[in-house]
């Protein structure tokens, strides 16, 4: 295994020798200085309705009783450049290290917001097939991070098997009418472990939202098996609507 990994490794950094995306310092994936240039996203709104100009991302009044997750906290501007950079080299190079950048920029963002501190924290699950592809959660790396860092001396719990993809789906990213990607998700996650989700808190974990259509989904399921609120937490959401 150690043979494996020193190989892998050495093959990403001759691939993708490691510098600061930004100023290019070297050893670095984001240095502290081009860390504190990501600005936060001033304004959170209701991730339902997406109008209504909200703390900390909470649903609405009137979107209240129709969306299963009680709020959404954006961290940044889905076009920052040092952001975007990051996630591409993160989602689509493979580079399971940046988890430690953008996770940084995700818990000062939940630790600035009035969201509550959860009982359990659960990333968005991948089905086993395309996690047998990338290699990793990227979801999973950013939650663990969460669950490490949130509170200071005490570790959240973190769920990794709660919450499972029942059944392969084309990329949401790859599908432009809002409708067909809600269609997309139907059914698509079970939740297991009811015992443990009852009544409980929960944080779900994304690196990007779209519509939000996965999380709304994974809210969706997770009420139906007990928990009390559902919030979630992404580095930033794409503009489509």
């Amino acid at each position: 295994m150690n043979i494996f990994q020193n190989t892998k490794d050495f093959i990403l950094d001759t691939l993708f020798p490691i510098s600061c995306v930004s100023c290019g310092r070297d050893d670095v994936w984001l240095c502290d200085d081009c860390l504190r240039r990501i600005e936060p996203l001033s304004v959170q709104v209701c991730p339902e309705c997406e109008d209504a100009i909200t703390d900390s991302g909470h649903v609405c009044r009137n979107c209240k009783f129709s969306s299963a997750l009680d709020g959404l906290l954006v961290a940044a501007k889905y076009k920052d450049d040092h952001l975007g950079k990051l996630v591409h080299l993160y989602k689509y190079r493979f580079i399971e290290d940046l988890h430690i950048p953008l996770g940084k920029i995700l818990t000062e963002a939940i630790l600035q917001s009035r969201l509550p501190i959860p009982d359990i924290i659960i990333p968005i699950p991948l089905h086993p097939r395309r996690q047998r592809w990338r290699g990793f959660n990227q979801s999973q790396l950013l939650a663990g991070h969460i669950s490490r860092n949130l509170a200071p001396g005490f570790e959240i719990p973190l769920g990794t098997d709660i919450l499972r993809r029942k059944r392969y789906t084309p990329p949401q990213m790859k599908i432009k009418k809002y409708a067909e990607r809600l269609d997309n998700l139907q059914n698509a996650f079970i939740a297991g472990k009811p015992g443990d989700i009852k009544d409980k808190t929960i944080l779900l974990v994304d690196d990007i939202a779209t519509t939000g259509a996965t999380l709304f989904e994974c809210a969706k399921e997770l009420k139906r098996n007990g928990a009390k609120k559902v919030f979630g937490a992404v580095l930033a959401r794409q503009e489509v609507k």
